[in-house]
């Protein structure tokens, strides 16, 4: 994680060292050190967090947070706004992206650690963007996980009514104002239920989820399998009925359901190999998730006319009973996305409880959200976070939340988009494990050639701009508020409560547990960052003192005899 060629580690008193803080621009802007942020990986208040997950765990934390949303639940709300070019709309959702995944996967593999875009944005453009980072992370994913719960319930009724011929009470099945509801109160026990898995330990909820993951990928193959067969062309006339337009908005909602590899990201600090597995985690999750749902999405078009999508949130199964004319496939499909949506919850969940997890270590919020059990595990804060969330799914409409998700994933996904571009100027030197492709090619310039500026991540930043303006007015106004809302909490409390604003004062600090460990590891990368050629020399000068000990040793013999 160091510059190439360093040769000194990273100390504890280097980790402690704050940037000047002279004036009031100068506090906003302070940075942490990108070595400090990896030497403080996984250590929390009381406890650490355990390195349990493979590559394999990783994917399927990235495929459970994004596979299930945009297929099973959003494709109702946003087919209304596209027509069958919904299948456009994932398309381009898709690009945009993958753009900012090669962003993720780089600074991912450079800086593992738990606090995903938040922490890139602290190490490269400065505390006031990184609190506005983390503070839309927080949207994003506490949203995400109350939209995607409140799906979950419609989903369970279906499975319900086809299995024993009961549904839930239509009042305690929608959030209030949606046909009669008051309380969702499936859409809280969802929440629960994930809550108690995400306490049993990182490596547990892992496992789980590959199971989930692997059974609505079944789920999804058997729609597309069944569904075909009841295909007719003229469903796809007009094929953009409401124009360009309608296909932007609908891949600005959709792009709700691909922040999958955000949530991979977020478990840096608990990944065996974070560097090597981290990159590949998330650029094979965004390739499998964007093939399933644009083969999902054209056959849903093409086996149901696009007009009979507007207010479902069970679209899907509503396709197999029509297709067959039997519930059995669609009891059956329906059972699949309870399972589906459940690990969606699961791993979005977790990636919020994770953030937090680095925002409190770093002061920015109250560090009982940083405090670590025995089994390493953050428990308070995945309760606080599990109950805020439950009761948010059980009291807001889907299409608000959807909406509100995606602003807040595509602010921060721009900024991620930034700091790989700050990163590159400020750090050029510094070891990659992945490198977002052509940002190091060299073109001609007069007598002269110069670095090809990183294109891809400049792209990225303005696709995810160009569709945070093909949201309507509404999401806007909520974005807006709650940046003011954030802005306000920072300065009255993250801005003075932060470590690296009490360390400038002078104030005594608690040092994170692990110091040692963390320096150890910062000189193991440090070593591993030297040109092989000096590391050759370093080991043939151990070589030459080890004999030299024994001399030492027998010299002192008769010293002792005298």
């Amino acid at each position: 994680m160091l510059d190439k060629g360093a040769s000194s580690a990273v100390t504890a008193d280097d980790r402690r060292a704050p940037l000047p803080t002279a004036g009031f621009g100068s506090r906003l802007m302070r940075r942490k050190p990108v070595e400090r942020l990896v030497a403080e990986g996984g250590q929390g208040e009381g406890g650490t967090l355990r390195r349990s997950l493979g590559m394999w765990q990783l994917t399927m934390i990235s495929i459970g947070a994004t596979l299930g949303t945009g297929i099973f639940v959003v494709l109702g709300e946003a087919v209304p706004k596209a027509g069958p070019a919904v299948v456009i709309s994932f398309v381009i959702a898709g690009l945009t992206a993958l753009f900012s995944a090669l962003s993720y996967a780089e600074l991912a593999g450079t800086i593992p650690v738990s606090g995903s875009s938040y922490s890139y944005a602290y190490a490269t453009m400065g505390e006031v963007v990184a609190w506005v980072c983390g503070w839309c992370l927080i949207l994003e994913y506490g949203v995400s996980v109350a939209a995607v719960a409140v799906g979950w319930g419609q989903y369970l009724n279906e499975l319900l009514q086809g299995t024993i011929g009961v549904t839930i009470p239509t009042w305690m099945a929608n959030p209030p104002g949606v046909d009669g509801g008051i309380f969702n109160l499936p859409a809280l026990l969802v929440v629960l239920l994930c809550m108690a898995f995400l306490l049993g330990g990182a490596k547990e909820s892992a496992r789980a989820n590959a199971i989930m993951v692997g059974v609505k990928i079944v789920a999804l193959l058997l729609f597309c399998a069944v569904a075909f067969t009841g295909i007719r062309a003229g469903n796809y006339a007009p094929f953009m009925p409401l124009g360009l337009g309608g296909v932007s908005a609908a891949g600005a909602s959709l792009f709700f359901s691909y922040i999958g590899f955000d949530a991979a990201s977020t478990a840096g600090e608990e990944a065996k190999n974070p560097k090597k597995d981290l990159p590949k985690a998330i650029m094979l999750s965004l390739l499998i998730v964007t093939a399933l749902y644009v083969l999902v999405a054209a056959v849903a078009v093409g086996a149901l006319p696009w007009k009979k999508f507007e207010g479902s949130e069970a679209a899907l199964a509503g396709i197999m009973k029509d297709v067959t004319g039997q519930s059995f496939w669609a009891v059956l499909l329906a059972a699949g996305a309870v399972i589906a949506i459940a690990s969606v919850v699961l791993t979005v969940l977790y990636g919020q409880t994770r953030i937090l997890f680095a925002m409190s270590r770093d002061g920015l919020v109250p560090k009982s959200f940083a405090k670590v059990s025995k089994k390493g595990v953050p428990v308070a804060n995945t309760v606080i976070v599990s109950l805020f969330c439950g009761v948010l799914a059980a009291a807001v409409p889907l299409g608000q939340l959807a909406d509100a998700t995606s602003i807040g994933t595509l602010f921060a996904f721009a900024l991620v988009n930034v700091a790989v571009i700050v990163l590159r100027f400020t750090r050029p030197a510094m070891k990659r494990s992945f490198r977002v492709p052509l940002s190091g090619v060299r073109v001609p310039f007069g007598d002269t050639t110069v670095p090809l500026a990183p294109v891809f991540p400049a792209i990225g930043c303005a696709l995810c701009i160009y569709m945070m303006f093909s949201l309507d007015v509404v999401t806007w106004e909520v974005f807006g508020g709650w940046m003011v809302i954030g802005l306000v909490l920072y300065f009255a409390y993250g801005m003075r409560s932060s470590r690296l604003a009490r360390e400038a004062a002078g104030e005594p600090v608690a040092e994170v547990a692990g110091v040692t460990e963390g320096a150890e590891e910062a000189s193991k990368e440090a070593s591993e960052a030297a040109p092989k050629p000096a590391a050759k020399t370093a080991q043939a000068r151990t070589k030459t003192t080890k004999p030299a000990a024994k001399p030492s040793a027998r010299s002192r013999k008769p010293s002792g005899k005298k």
